[in-house]
């Protein structure tokens, strides 16, 4: 019997970790193939590939994210093989699984809830004698068509499932693709907004099994490991254990872990911050809410000022990138509230700051007192929730804007010092900066519309020109700075009119040239003939104040207010010579001249 176990993944580069545990259970007794798309694929494509594979049976893994599409893939198959097997499991479909089948009439069964040892059970009574009532954990129509579910499956002794993680079809793409690992399969917590909170307790992997998995698909050439635990850290000397076992063994593989900064050890913190290299980990933190009402009702028990402990001391370490996690519209959260939260969470400074909106999963107790909070929500995948008796849609739609250039503006980094200086400086705080700029952003139209990286630096010039700043130049020469200093090599072109004419931007130069030693030791160490500096820098009159406030920034990033005092005499504007080096992992260099220090040679 050949058997198909697919899904439709968010993006190319993402793999199914199910389908591969479903596979690696059930292929010493069936044929099984493994079948990934992404839901951006034409329907008409799948289903020709997933026909030409000639499947007796075929499964399809549902989430939130690719169930609607799955649907149309499952509809349109089964008009072309009338005859197939067509099997869903998955988080989306183990929950209100009654109303999933009367919906699907093509489906024949569902799988719920953990699906290796179900699938094989129904794979053989699929093969033999249909006795689907024996099949724990399975949904399926009986002779006269009705609906049938069957009791859950108890949970599997994780050391008895093989390894997802050895077949020889994924070495060739290992180093292209986000492999998701498991260490352990359950939550403590009880987030009532959560799927992770139906499952009681945490069973863990056998830990030698685990690394041996891990040093397997690092020597096979994995670049991106992501830990799929839903708290990686939850045992303080396991997580030790696998942190040192991943430092001494990564050879430039990357691992990112979902953790809870509140409950981290310090002397993990001082492990990490002493032995981590950087760049090598990476920490998702799921903060949601700073609002305690909140917090206490969702069932979410969070120390807010651990969680700072934790974040900062990572961030002091400089060794690790942080991501931390908002949801908007969770119950008793008003758009001040979440104002507050947002701006406790962004005062840590993450690399990445996550704004989500809150998504009534199928199974959650939140979904389940829908009615108790006035919530109004998506009929169907993913669920977000439109409105509740705290938010109204008028303002979920304004924290749909702010998500929008919080997305473009801060958690890409093209513009990181210009960042720090309007939320501190011109504006009363990062929430108000990314609002007011949101607001501006969709009344011009420009969510409509493709974005180059010059567009994003005019578009922010055109909002502070309209809104009026204290120091509009400052702001200007942050802009300059940061355009230039993320480009790897010379740009050709500036999005803003150029105060420095050719001419004088050689003269500079060729100044730069002969008198290297009053520029600086480091710029006269390079030895830049006048015809190397032409090749490889560019030449723009700055504020001084923003070169200054720039360095202050680069000096402090990890305190609580990103800009040092600045002298608010520094009316200057220096020339900033911006030297682009020859090799990728090389940032420009800047050096600035003050005007009066030149000596032009005409």
């Amino acid at each position: 019997m050949k058997v198909v176990l697919a899904t439709l993944n968010a993006k190319y580069i993402h793999t199914s970790l199910a389908i591969r545990c479903l596979k690696a259970h059930c292929e010493g007794e069936f044929d099984v193939d493994i079948a990934e798309y992404t839901i951006k694929d034409p329907v008409m494509n799948i289903v020709s590939d997933l026909y030409q594979r000639e499947p007796d049976v075929i499964g399809f893994s549902c989430y939130i994210w690719n169930i609607e599409e799955t649907i149309k893939v499952v509809n349109m198959l089964r008009k072309v093989r009338p005859e197939i097997r067509i099997v869903l499991g998955g988080p989306e479909v183990s929950y209100d699984t009654k109303e999933w089948m009367e919906r699907l009439s093509d489906v024949d069964f569902i799988v719920m809830g953990e699906g290796e040892e179900t699938l094989l059970h129904l794979l053989r009574e699929i093969e033999s004698e249909g006795k689907y009532h024996f099949v724990f954990g399975v949904a399926y129509r009986n002779k006269q068509g009705e609906v049938v579910i069957n009791p859950p499956r108890p949970k599997l002794d994780l050391n008895e499932i093989p390894s997802p993680h050895r077949f020889a079809e994924d070495i060739p793409s290992l180093g292209k693709r986000v492999v998701y690992f498991e260490t352990s399969r359950g939550c403590p917590f009880s987030c009532q907004f959560c799927l992770s909170s139906i499952e009681v307790g945490v069973r863990y992997f056998d830990i030698e099994r685990t690394k041996a998995d891990i040093l397997y698909l690092i020597d096979n050439g994995a670049k991106l490991i992501k830990f799929v635990d839903r708290t990686f850290n939850i045992k303080r000397d396991y997580a030790m254990e696998m942190f040192q076992f991943l430092i001494e063994n990564h050879r430039g593989c990357v691992f990112q872990f979902e953790i809870t900064a509140d409950i981290m050890r310090p002397e993990v913190l001082d492990y990490l911050a002493e032995h981590a290299p950087p760049g090598v980990f990476r920490f998702e933190i799921g903060v949601q809410s700073t609002n305690d009402p909140t917090n206490e009702l969702v069932k979410r028990r969070q120390n807010f000022t651990k969680l700072t402990r934790t974040v900062m001391k990572v961030k002091d370490s400089g060794k690790i990138d942080q991501h931390l996690d908002l949801i908007a519209g969770l119950p008793l959260e008003d758009y001040d509230t979440f104002r507050k939260t947002f701006n406790d969470v962004f005062a840590l400074r993450p690399e990445e700051l996550q704004l989500g909106f809150l998504k009534m999963l199928r199974g959650t107790g939140l979904r389940l007192d829908a009615e108790k909070y006035g919530y109004v929500f998506m009929d169907h995948a993913p669920y977000e929730m439109l409105s509740n008796d705290a938010l109204p849609f008028r303002d979920v739609v304004r924290l749909k804007r702010l998500e929008d250039v919080l997305e473009k503006y801060w958690n890409a980094h093209r513009m990181d010092r210009t960042m720090e200086y309007l939320m501190h400086i011109e504006f009363d705080s990062p929430f108000d900066f990314f609002q007011a700029f949101g607001d501006f952003w969709e009344a011009n139209g420009w969510q409509k519309i493709g974005h180059q990286l010059e567009d994003l630096f005019v578009r922010l010039h055109a909002f502070l020109t309209a809104h009026g700043l204290k120091k509009p130049h400052v702001a200007l020469g942050l802009m300059k700075l940061d355009y230039f200093m993320n480009h790897k090599y010379k740009p050709r072109k500036v999005w803003w009119n150029r105060q420095l004419q050719k001419e004088e931007a050689s003269r500079v130069l060729q100044w730069a040239a002969v008198q290297a030693e009053l520029v600086s030791e480091q710029f006269a160490a390079l030895g830049l003939s006048e015809k190397e500096l032409h090749k490889h820098a560019v030449v723009e009159m700055i504020p001084l104040e923003a070169v200054v406030r720039s360095r202050s920034l680069g000096m402090s990033q990890h305190t609580e207010h990103g800009f040092e005092t600045t002298d608010e005499g520094l009316t200057d504007e220096v020339y900033g010579i911006f030297l682009y080096q020859q090799t990728d992992d090389e940032k420009p260099l800047l050096f600035t001249v003050n005007q009066s220090m030149m000596v032009i040679v005409e």
